[in-house]
């Protein structure tokens, strides 16, 4: 299966796949708006707006399963981001990402993607993948990666072609 396969749903409620997406750059997104990583949000709305012309995108999936920092409906997730955050980029639907419940999607990325130690798991909140031009998760980024540290991989991605 490939990662444009998997059913998500848009924070505003529609089901759709990540099959739009074919072809670009992205990068995935565990968020959380109560987290201290929450300010990485203005930094990720950069990333989106400095390189979405090249055929990136920033995609992020709410959890609250870290200290249940995330909020319980979706509108008021949207909400927070655009407002308090200016987050323009793609929101999806809360979801699980990690344990028995985790969403589909999330268990294709840590496949593909181990964490430190080999670990399939998510440790918290703004993990990051990013996903190459061709579906391949290709870097996984922890949660203190900024997304000014990341950038740098991101410009030599969007610049191989890959």
């Amino acid at each position: 299966m490939s990662i444009y396969d998997y059913d998500v749903r848009t924070i505003r409620g529609e089901q759709t796949t990540l099959a739009p997406y074919k072809g670009n750059v992205l990068l995935i997104v565990n968020t959380a708006t109560k987290c201290g990583f929450a300010p990485q949000f203005k930094g990720l709305e950069k990333l989106y707006q400095d390189y979405k012309d090249d055929g990136f995108a920033v995609l992020g999936f709410p959890s609250s399963q870290f200290a249940n920092q995330e909020l319980d409906d979706d509108g008021d997730i949207a909400q927070v981001c655009e407002l308090n955050h200016g987050v323009t980029f793609p929101l999806y639907a809360k979801i699980d990402v990690k344990g028995p419940t985790t969403h589909p999607l999330f268990q294709f990325l840590t496949e593909q993607a181990p964490g430190l130690f080999g670990s399939r798991s998510i440790k918290w909140n703004f993990t990051k993948f990013l996903v190459g031009r061709d579906g391949k998760v290709l870097h996984r980024f922890a949660p203190k990666d900024t997304p000014e540290k990341i950038e740098k991989t991101l410009k030599s991605v969007l610049a191989s072609g890959k």
